[in-house]
């Protein structure tokens, strides 16, 4: 394996996915200096087994599409809907700033709603800061001054009401009329990576 992404591996702690297998979140430098804060490693070979895998499901009738052309849907998902990087194009990796140490992470208990998992992180000074993701949890911006050392609780299923007070949701509910998940921290874009021998 390249010394440039073994690096990250080695000290990395991977984002376990059932679909896409273990992911290596970190920070990316481009060979012409683009700097990228936010991408995943992941392997390249379990990408191809599952775009092989989803394309025979569709053609045998045994997909979830119901449209007149399924392969070429599932060729456009993996093919043109992907925010990626080639491999050959790193100049050099790093861990990132935006990635959730997996020890929080794994306190915060899968979705509230519908398509959205809301929680609070509470600072070590005391101050309630809301999040929100559609799906993507790999990367999150922090308020300014704050590290994810300064996290001192994960309040899941939680978010912070109009006068910023702590307010619990009810997880598998229907979301509130006034739950704005744009109201606290949003995940952020990402970038994927694929590489040989993860």
């Amino acid at each position: 394996m390249d010394p440039i992404f073994q690096s990250i591996i080695d000290t990395v702690a991977p984002f376990e996915d059932q679909l896409y297998g273990r992911r290596y979140r970190c920070a990316l430098t481009l060979t012409d200096g683009t700097f990228l804060p936010c991408a995943v490693l992941q392997s390249r070979a379990k990408m191809v087994e599952l775009a092989k895998r989803r394309i025979a499901e569709e053609m045998s009738g045994d997909g979830i599409m119901a449209c007149d052309d399924p392969y070429g849907e599932i060729v456009a998902s993996f093919a043109t809907r992907r925010t990626q990087v080639c491999d050959y194009q790193v100049a050099s990796a790093a861990p990132s700033a935006f990635a959730i140490p997996l020890e929080l992470l794994e306190q915060i208990e899968g979705e509230t709603f519908m398509g959205w998992t809301s929680w609070v992180f509470e600072m070590s000074d005391g101050r309630l800061f809301s999040y929100a993701s559609s799906f993507d949890m790999e990367f999150f911006p922090l308020p300014q001054g704050y590290g994810f050392s300064d996290v001192r609780m994960v309040h899941s299923h939680s978010c912070l009401d109009a006068s910023g007070a702590l307010r619990r949701l009810m997880p598998g509910a229907l979301a509130p009329d006034d739950f704005d998940p744009d109201a606290g921290f949003r995940e952020k874009v990402f970038f994927t990576c694929f590489i040989d021998g993860i």
